[in-house]
């Protein structure tokens, strides 16, 4: 009687596979490691510092903007809501936020293009080949510390897209200027 209720409940769920927050977190961390120069140091630095040395220019490059602009284009400055915008602005995606030096960082392809002139947003550049970015290890998602992700890779490989980040520059920029805070 037991083993025929648990083959049914199986059946049920046939072809559904529920995937814990935790095997998910491995499995971004498995990928982001894919960056690494060194797998065994990155684990390590994740494990005692919460943050990993990545290389970008591989399978991921990085796209660095400040927070106020980021502040002006979600309309706040508190970081949960903050949060909350990014979530809905970014269709997926992977971002994170270095707390103390109060930049955000969009994960996008390696090999993405930043198709705007330095001059269009000075203060905002795509790390690529040759460039080293501490990535917090992938449990961090709360505003505390030195860093953590406001939006979470849902899955390995999952970046976010660059127009959407530059939609978000543009979003910024239009309100600083609104403000004369350019």
């Amino acid at each position: 009687m037991k083993g025929e209720l648990q083959r049914a409940a199986a059946e049920e769920v046939e072809g559904e596979a529920v995937v814990m927050l935790k095997e998910r977190q491995l499995a971004v961390s498995q990928w982001l490691l894919t960056a690494a120069d060194d797998r065994e140091v990155a684990r390590s630095q994740w494990a005692h510092q919460s943050i990993a040395l990545l290389c970008c220019g591989g399978v991921l490059s990085a796209m660095r903007i400040p927070a106020r602009l980021v502040w002006a284009a979600a309309r706040t400055d508190d970081l949960n809501e903050v949060d909350d915008f990014l979530h809905r602005f970014f269709s997926g995606g992977a971002v994170f936020m270095d707390l103390h030096a109060q930049l955000y960082y969009a994960l996008v392809g390696g090999a993405t293009r930043w198709p705007w002139r330095g001059r269009d947003f000075p203060e905002v550049a795509r790390l690529g080949r040759d460039t080293f970015l501490g990535v917090p290890a992938t449990h961090l998602t709360e505003p505390r510390g030195r860093s953590y992700w406001c939006v979470p890779m849902e899955s390995p490989g999952a970046l976010t897209y660059m127009d959407e980040v530059g939609d978000l520059c543009h979003r910024g920029r239009a309100a600083l200027a609104e403000v004369g805070a350019l």
